[in-house]
């Protein structure tokens, strides 16, 4: 597909940037080639619906993740909304981007070129840790493609942050993830997959077996890419990075500005956001409702897929009513 292609063209083949990653049943992929970047889109067609009965959605994973942390959520609101999830650059099936640049900015702009040449939006918004920064931006400066925004543990700065993700901040420092690799290169894919569980999911022995295997599989099949633990430390630093920027640039700034109504998405297991930052969030996004979860951890759209898509179809619902009685006064009168 070529730049001037809508990105919309479902018949486009996948072109990975080595082994592709898995397809669940009832999924689909596709490549998307924009001005400086080649993403993967997954999507899943309704159950009998036609597509252009739903609105748009679109999810965005966070560091170290794919568009296939939105399948569970995906599937369950297949039938409400037209849900597609990015693999943003550098992760799940994308390659990096031409310009080297993994920053929460540099991913925003990626995300809206996206929307922009697809012309889906205004879109339901959602993002889960870094994910959850990056789409704060785009809806901070683009409220003209947003129609309702979903964080699920989102990467909003913290004073002080919990001891747990300290080990992840030290990706960004230079030389560390070389240093890892190599400490843990007798690591097998298991032992790294459950490393991973272990920090990201309150009660990790909720994930099935089937669920494991397919993480086990992503995981080896992503440490054969060449430029891997590369992205990996510079998507770090540009999270750390977008946590000391200050004044208009400043993500809690930006959160304040985001106009669409917005739903947050906390597990007090959490062990990288702080469920405490639900307090500060509910202040700063003008127009909050919150949903938190006493078992979930980092992933809530992963381990309560039903809980989250209960809150997000009671989004969808207020929103939708609410625009219903701003259409009826703004109707002039009849008569």
């Amino acid at each position: 597909m070529s730049s001037t292609e809508s990105p919309d063209a479902r018949a486009v083949p996948v072109v990975p940037p080595g082994r592709p990653s898995r397809v669940a049943e009832g999924e689909e992929l596709r490549t998307v080639t924009l001005p400086g970047a080649t993403l993967t889109v997954r999507s899943r067609p309704p159950r009998g619906a036609r597509t252009g009965d739903r609105p748009p959605a679109l999810y965005v994973h966070g560091l170290g993740g794919s568009s296939q942390n939105w399948s569970a959520l995906m599937e369950r609101l297949a039938d409400d909304v037209d849900g597609e999830a990015l693999d943003l650059p550098g992760f799940g099936d994308s390659p990096p981007p031409d310009d080297g640049d993994h920053s929460i900015t540099g991913y925003a702009r990626v995300v809206i070129r996206y929307l922009d040449a697809s012309e889906r939006g205004p879109v339901h918004l959602a993002g889960n840790s870094m994910g959850g920064a990056v789409v704060t931006r785009v809806a901070a400066v683009r409220p003209d493609l947003v129609r309702t925004l979903t964080l699920v543990s989102p990467a909003l700065p913290e004073l002080r942050p919990q001891r747990t993700a300290v080990p992840t901040a030290l990706l960004a420092v230079p030389g560390a993830t070389a240093w890892f690799a190599r400490a843990t290169r007798e690591w097998t894919p298991e032992r790294r997959t459950r490393e991973v569980l272990s920090l990201c999911y309150g009660d990790p022995s909720r994930v099935t077996p089937e669920a494991f295997e397919l993480a086990v599989e992503e995981y080896a099949r992503r440490l054969e890419l060449p430029y891997f633990w590369e992205v990996m430390a510079r998507s770090a630093r540009g999270v750390v990075d977008a946590y000391t920027l200050g004044g208009q640039h400043s993500l809690w700034r930006q959160a304040e500005k985001v106009l669409a109504p917005t739903l947050l998405v906390y597990g007090v297991r959490d062990q990288l956001v702080s469920y405490r930052m639900a307090r500060r969030a509910s202040r700063a996004f003008r127009d909050s409702r919150l949903l938190t979860l006493l078992e979930a951890g980092h992933v809530a759209m992963m381990e309560e897929p039903d809980a989250v898509a209960r809150a997000f179809r009671e989004l969808l619902a207020d929103t939708a009513a609410t625009s219903s009685e701003s259409s009826e006064r703004s109707a002039p009168p009849r008569g």
